[in-house]
């Protein structure tokens, strides 16, 4: 027989209501801090999730020991089977979180909080509790820690638009110089005539791929441009 001797034996009804205290412990922590942040996938879904891996990995404990008390020493049994297809099952349910909208991905981080839900259920699920609670810990970490301590700001394209492109331009340069903006990449172009008395009557285009340092965010870089006079709009696309 095919299975792991620590993990397969009789399981008495309080172990049993153990698991599924643990399983629901998971899901709910991770699931509040998902359902906090206005994810696809919140609270209850979490909870599901988690709930259904550790009784799928219960329900192959108890299998696995009653072919074990089996006589027919032919029998055999691949232990881990169900619970393989539960790992890859949940696919379909990251699938349903993640959005796509004008070249933008949202949405993998959920996808990936409630496969690793699902992986700590099967861990609770088996009686191996410590592994569950740390690995829940640290997930929560990264969800809620990481992102403020180590900041990553990516490249992004900035477009703003603009009249007075000589006072404009060197306006911005300024903000970019100040702020140790990095600018990758520059296009340009007339978009439309503006105001036909003016003496300089276009309104202009900038689209700069910019390289922000971890200190600046783009929200703040962006309010600082749009509070210029001579900026119309400013906004922000993926590279």
């Amino acid at each position: 027989m095919l299975f792991n001797p620590v993990a397969v034996h009789e399981i008495s009804g309080l172990e049993i209501g153990i698991r599924i205290l643990i399983a629901v412990l998971i899901g709910g922590l991770v699931g509040v801090e998902r359902e906090h942040k206005n994810r696809p996938a919140g609270l209850r879904t979490h909870v599901l999730v988690c709930l259904g891996a550790c009784t799928v990995a219960m329900i192959e404990c108890l299998y696995a020991a009653s072919l074990d008390r089996s006589t027919d020493s032919q029998i055999t049994y691949n232990f881990g089977r169900l619970c393989a297809q539960v790992i890859s099952g949940i696919g379909f349910l990251g699938a349903g979180t993640i959005f796509t909208s004008q070249k933008k991905i949202a949405g993998l981080t959920t996808a990936a909080s409630l496969w690793n839900t699902a992986c700590l259920g099967l861990a609770a699920g088996y009686g191996y509790y410590w592994v569950a609670l740390f690995g829940c810990i640290l997930v929560l970490l990264t969800l809620m820690v990481l992102q403020k301590v180590i900041r990553v700001n990516a490249n992004k394209r900035v477009e703003v638009h603009f009249i007075h492109r000589n006072e404009t331009i060197e306006f911005i340069k300024e903000v970019f110089e100040k702020n140790n903006v990095k600018v990758l990449d520059l296009d340009f172009h007339i978009e439309s005539t503006g105001d036909p008395n003016s003496n300089d009557p276009n309104v202009y285009t900038n689209i700069y791929t910019l390289h922000l340092p971890p200190s600046l965010s783009y929200t703040d870089l962006i309010n600082t441009l749009a509070a210029y006079r001579n900026i119309q709009t400013v906004r922000t696309t993926n590279t």
